[in-house]
């Protein structure tokens, strides 16, 4: 039996798409345990680029089956796109994509209201991606949500259809007078859905069971990242989900004691996309640098990130939190022309040095912040692929990441191709 779980370890886009595409290619199943479209795994295999939003970053590497799981929301229009995008590719899905039936669907009016919600509120606005998240999973903790499953009775589909658009036509009407969705309209193109997922629905609680009883290789992948999570992340900032390790065991039905290994993936600075805390930020000349040398725009909204410096409170906090023993370390060749490098090391606020990452932290938090400066290496990582060639600089930085967190670097991610890799 061998389980790894690959779990962002910041605020997402830590290049996790890269990390389980490598790994899978000695994986037999990766499966994704939560979130929805609103995830972007961007993928270079020899020079071509892919973009996974639902579908799991596996499904480039032959013969690897890939699991949705019920903790992911299914947005209808997304996953056949990306269906379609695969086959043009060559990548064949047949056989090898399997979806929960007990995940739950991504409806439009999810969609909508979610807009609606974020625009309207544009002080208080959390950043979101506009893509029925929330909305969806709100449905589904007040146990109104649709669930794959329940597209095969026609009669009871219809019949939660219409209780929910009879509550979110009132509230998008009269609050937002928006256009009503037609009822009719909706139960015929999700019934036509179910006719082209149909043949990818199955069981996967037991499927992913079975591959644990039978020794198979597994992965399982989180979207967005830790301090993003909903319980443990900068709340109200957050996504609606629990990207963190306890998450996969919710969102796939795996038991925890099947889980032998939990990778951390983080990124050699620190980025954020949209609303939030984000305490070593960078509104300057170095904050551009870093997202003009990291190509540091969202892939699935295109917005460009915020960029800061590595944040090592956060990133501790996270390794606690996630049981992370294992590190791959991202991006670490978008610090190659730079002069001097800074790590945060400690927070003050009002006078009080934190212990921990503080959970009451909010946009007008001041925070004293404590760096520490490393010399930069000011040469090019490109096609060094042994721990042993790498400057005694880029040696010293991950040390000093290592011993501050307590976790291993084990993995070093040079470029975002597959091959440029350095595994320790």
């Amino acid at each position: 039996m061998s389980v790894s779980l690959i779990v962002g370890a910041q605020w997402g886009d830590e290049g996790k798409g890269k990390i389980v595409d490598l790994l899978a290619t000695k994986a037999d199943i990766v499966a994704r345990y939560q979130g929805g479209a609103n995830a972007g795994h961007t993928i270079v295999i020899d020079g071509k680029q892919y973009v996974l939003h639902l579908i799991p970053s596996g499904i480039l590497t032959e013969g690897v089956k890939c699991i949705i799981g019920n903790g992911v929301v299914i947005d209808p229009v997304a996953l056949m796109q990306e269906i379609a995008m695969l086959k043009e590719n060559g990548i064949e899905v047949k056989d090898r994509l399997f979806i929960s039936h007990k995940a739950h669907l991504i409806m439009p009016y999810h969609k909508l209201l979610d807009q609606v919600r974020e625009k309207s509120s544009i002080e208080n606005a959390i950043g979101t991606t506009g893509r029925g998240i929330g909305p969806s999973y709100i449905d589904k903790a007040k146990r109104s949500g649709i669930r794959i499953v329940d597209l095969l009775d026609r009669v009871e589909f219809e019949k939660k259809l219409r209780s929910s658009l009879e509550e979110y036509n009132n509230i998008l009407t009269k609050i937002y007078s928006e256009t009503e969705i037609n009822v009719e309209e909706l139960v015929e193109t999700y019934l036509e859905f179910d006719k082209l997922i149909d043949p990818y629905v199955t069981d996967t609680t037991l499927l992913i069971n079975e591959a644990v009883k039978e020794g198979k290789k597994i992965i399982v992948e989180g979207a967005q990242g830790a301090l993003l999570d909903l319980d443990h992340g900068t709340y109200p900032f957050v996504t609606s989900s629990n990207p963190t390790s306890g998450g996969a065991c919710t969102g796939l039905g795996l038991p925890p004691t099947k889980i032998n290994k939990i990778i951390g993936i983080v990124k050699a600075y620190s980025t954020r996309v949209g609303n939030g805390p984000f305490p070593t930020e960078l509104n300057d000349e170095i904050g551009e640098k870093l997202r003009k040398e990291g190509n540091e725009f969202g892939a699935t909204t295109g917005r460009p990130r915020r960029c800061g410096w590595l944040d090592l409170i956060a990133l501790k906090y996270s390794v606690m939190i996630n049981g992370i023993e294992d590190i791959a370390l991202t991006k670490l060749d978008v610090l190659d022309n730079f002069d001097e490098l800074k790590i945060c090391i400690g927070y003050t606020i009002n006078g009080k040095k934190m212990k921990s990452f503080p959970a009451n932290l909010n946009m007008d938090t001041k925070i004293d912040l404590e760096y520490i400066t490393f010399k930069g290496w000011n040469t090019s990582l490109n096609g060094i692929t042994t721990y042993e060639k790498l400057p005694n600089e880029v040696k010293e930085y991950i040390k000093y990441i290592e011993d501050f967190v307590d976790a291993k670097v084990t993995i070093i991610s040079t470029s975002p191709d597959r091959n440029d890799t350095i595994i320790r």
